[in-house]
C-alpha cells in the first residue's frame, strides 16, 4: 500500500519538475511572500521596543518556527482545499472504491512542491533566530528545536483536516475551512500574549495554536510564561500533536461514514 501511494507522489513530483524555471520561479515567489512578512514584524519593532512581552529576536523564532510548521503542513495537507471540488464534481466517489485510504488519497493527489519556498525560508529564519538570541543549549533543547516544526507541521495538518472535513456537509464550505486553517497560521506567526478574550482561548487551546511556537519558543528562550502557564507546556507539542492527529482521523473517518454524495 506504501509502494501505491508512492508511485502516486512520484508520478506528480515528475510532472512538476518538467518545467524547471517555473518550478523556481514559484519557490522563490513563496519566499518572498514569507520575507514581506517577516518583514512587517521588524517594521513593527521600529515603533515598539517589545511585542506581547517579547523583543524582536524572541518574535523572529516563534515566527520561524511557525512559518516552517505551516509550510510542512501546506506541501503535505494543501491538497485538502480541493475537497469541494472533488464532492461537487462526484470525484470523490471514485476514491471510495479504491482499496486505499480516502484522506491520504486526497492528501498527495495534487502535491505542489512549490510551496518548499514556505518551508525553506522558515528553516533560514530559524536558524539566524537560534543564533541571535540567548539560549542556554542542552541535548534536550536541541532535540526540541528539531522537533517544534514537525510536531507543528502535524498540528497545522489536523486542523487542516478537521476544517476540510466540513465540507462535507457544507460543500461550500471552504472559506469557513480557509478561515481556520489560514486564520492559524497568522495567530502562531505571533507571542499569544498579543491576543486577548475569547480569540486567545480559541486558537490557542481548542485549535491549538500555542502549541506550534509559542510554548516551544519559551522553552527554547527558557523564559516564563507571561501568562502564567506550567514550564512543561513547552515540551508537551510532540504529544499535542499525536493527540490532534487522533482526533482528525477520528472526524475524517466519521465524516466519511456519514457521506452520502452531493446527488449531481
Amino acid at each position: 500500500m506504501v509502494e501505491t501511494y508512492a508511485r502516486l507522489l512520484v508520478a506528480r513530483l515528475r510532472g512538476q519538475f518538467s518545467y524547471r524555471t517555473s518550478f523556481t520561479i514559484e519557490v522563490f515567489a513563496e519566499a518572498l511572500v514569507q520575507a514581506i512578512e517577516l518583514a512587517a514584524i521588524t517594521i513593527l519593532f521600529s515603533h515598539v521596543t517589545a511585542l506581547g512581552g517579547f523583543e524582536v529576536h524572541e518574535v523572529i523564532l516563534m515566527y520561524a518556527i511557525s512559518s516552517t510548521a505551516f509550510g510542512l503542513a501546506d506541501l503535505t495537507a494543501g491538497q485538502l482545499n480541493e475537497l469541494p471540488n472533488y464532492i461537487r464534481a462526484g470525484s470523490f466517489d471514485m476514491l471510495l472504491l479504491r482499496p486505499l485510504g480516502t484522506l491520504p488519497q486526497v492528501m498527495v493527489a495534487d502535491i505542489r512542491l512549490k510551496r518548499i519556498g514556505r518551508t525553506l525560508f522558515g528553516l533560514a529564519a530559524m536558524a539566524y533566530a537560534l543564533s541571535h538570541n540567548d539560549i542556554a543549549w542542552t541535548p534536550a533543547k536541541v532535540a526540541l528545536a528539531a522537533a517544534a516544526p514537525l510536531a507543528g507541521a502535524v498540528i497545522f495538518g489536523s486542523v487542516w483536516v478537521v476544517a476540510c472535513a466540513v465540507c462535507f456537509w457544507l460543500v461550500e464550505g471552504q472559506e469557513l475551512a480557509n478561515s481556520v486553517t489560514y486564520g492559524s497560521n497568522a495567530f502562531t506567526s505571533y507571542p499569544v500574549t498579543v491576543y486577548s478574550g475569547w480569540l486567545r482561548r480559541l486558537m490557542a487551546f481548542v485549535v491549538p495554536g500555542a502549541f506550534v511556537a509559542y510554548y516551544p519558543g519559551l522553552a527554547l528562550l527558557g523564559r516564563d510564561d507571561p501568562l502564567g502557564g506550567p514550564a512543561f507546556l513547552g515540551w508537551i507539542s510532540p504529544l499535542v500533536a499525536l493527540a490532534a492527529a487522533v482526533g482528525a482521523g477520528l472526524v475524517w473517518r466519521f465524516a466519511v461514514r456519514h457521506y452520502r454524495g452531493t446527488g449531481s
